[in-house]
């Protein structure tokens, strides 16, 4: 008899996770369970649409042929709970499912204004595309929104709300922006670019609370006393991974779900992936949270060869982001920050732990307003390395940091820093490139 796998998540990771099984086990029934009524898209595409670079069909990920192909049970539902000893899905209208492998990927969600008045309506967030929607129909020009937060997610909806036309106030609790990943220059690269957008940045800015009036925002107060009338407010101070399902299963819950280097969980025949899971790395033995599209995707597959019944391990890969900061394309690789970003309460969609792990040694060569390249470097190797604006160096430092490429003969110039620091790197990576080759 053929299986019967459930998915419980419609993004990436579960589509993945889809496609595989549909590969490795061509009989299956795949039973999709999703509380999003759309078709798969991208969600780091909202940012695009928010800012009207792209129309909303542009977000489709996969044809409907290929959609067809892969045979899916779709069923838009919310999933009450599910029971481990007897492989059963419990529906919120009551209905009940039987599995014989189950997938955990439902993602991450906002975490909510935590400050009073975070009911009213006129808070908005960016979690999906009725988000997006519910954005575009409150949009009006020359009014005011406050986006409040750090990270890729705050500056999103600055910079698509101002693009719309509308008067943007940010608000950042200390003096520079994501502060865990980004250096004092780099902050002000982009702050200066969205000043010059023309968002009015507040440093050192609290919310006190929300203001209403018959159940609709009108103003904002913050700590210090100030109050700013708005028809919108922003919250992005990060997301928490769904556990809720897990935990009330009995899985081994932490931050996220926890699992093994197989993405098994904690039950027979329940694997989880995506942003929900907290992935044991097998080389360091540490858990931890990524809320990465690629990487999401790759647990995604690897989680459905092993519902297939592979034995496959997770190796987690270097965590690589590109992504546009105030229109500038900025590729972050390993780790390069360090601190807690005070913008932020739980981690940030786009986001990798790893990229928080500080190093002692630090090169930073730049070369002009824009165009940045800083490398942490640790006893052997290049461990980490952002590269904003041009992007000539992104691909040889990621094959670098992933391959943990043995720079020593060279550490000493590249711990001194400067322009000679990089052309020396450039000498040594064609050398490095032509022997792996």
């Amino acid at each position: 008899m053929s299986r019967h796998y459930v998915i419980v998540g419609s993004g990436i990771a579960g589509l993945a996770a889809a496609e595989r099984l549909r590969h490795d086990d061509p009989d299956a029934t795949i039973t999709m369970v999703s509380e999003e009524p759309h078709a798969f898209y991208s969600r780091p595409g909202l940012a695009y649409l928010l800012r009207g670079d792209i129309p909303e069909r542009q977000l489709a990920i996969r044809t409907p042929a290929d959609l067809e192909a892969l045979q899916l049970r779709r069923i838009t539902a919310r999933v009450e709970r599910f029971m481990p000893d007897s492989h059963e899905v419990v529906f919120a209208d009551g209905r009940r499912m039987v599995y014989d492998r189950l997938l955990l990927a439902p993602g991450a969600l906002a975490v909510a204004a935590p400050f009073p008045g975070g009911e009213l309506d006129g808070i908005v967030k960016l979690d999906s595309l009725n988000d997006v929607r519910h954005i575009l129909k409150r949009v009006r020009r020359r009014s005011a929104v406050v986006v409040v937060g750090g990270g890729i997610t705050a500056l999103e909806l600055a910079e698509g709300m101002r693009a719309r036309g509308m008067k943007v106030h940010y608000f950042l609790r200390g003096s520079r922006y994501w502060s865990d990943v980004l250096d004092e220059v780099e902050s002000e690269i982009v702050l200066k670019r969205l000043r010059h957008e023309g968002v009015k940045i507040h440093f050192e800015t609290q919310i006190q609370q929300a203001i209403g009036a018959r159940g609709c925002l009108r103003a904002v107060q913050t700590k210090n006393g100030e109050t700013i009338p708005c028809e919108l407010l922003a919250v992005a101070i990060g997301v928490r991974p769904r556990v809720e399902l897990a935990r009330q299963a009995g899985l081994r819950v932490n931050r996220g779900i926890l699992v093994d280097e197989f993405l098994q969980t904690s039950a027979p025949d329940v694997f989880a992936a995506g942003d929900a899971a907290e992935v044991l790395d097998p080389r360091t033995g540490v858990a931890g949270l990524n809320v990465l599209w690629p990487i999401a995707l790759r647990q995604g597959q690897v989680a459905g060869a092993n519902l297939a019944g592979a034995r496959r391990p997770y190796l987690k890969d270097v965590p690589f982001n590109v992504t546009q900061l105030t229109g500038l394309k900025v590729t972050i690789i390993g780790a390069v920050g360090g601190g807690k970003n005070e913008d932020l309460v739980a981690i940030s969609r786009g986001e990798s732990e790893s990229w928080r792990h500080s190093h002692q040694s630090w090169v930073v060569t730049e070369c002009h307003d824009v165009n940045r390249v800083r490398l942490l470097v640790g006893e052997r190797q290049v461990v980490g390395a952002l590269v904003m604006g041009d992007q000539a160096w992104s691909r040889p430092l990621q094959r670098l940091v992933s391959t943990e490429a043995d720079i020593t003969p060279i550490r000493p110039t590249l711990v001194a820093g400067g322009h000679r620091a990089l052309e020396e790197l450039a000498t040594f990576y064609q050398h490095w490139a032509d022997f792996q080759s």
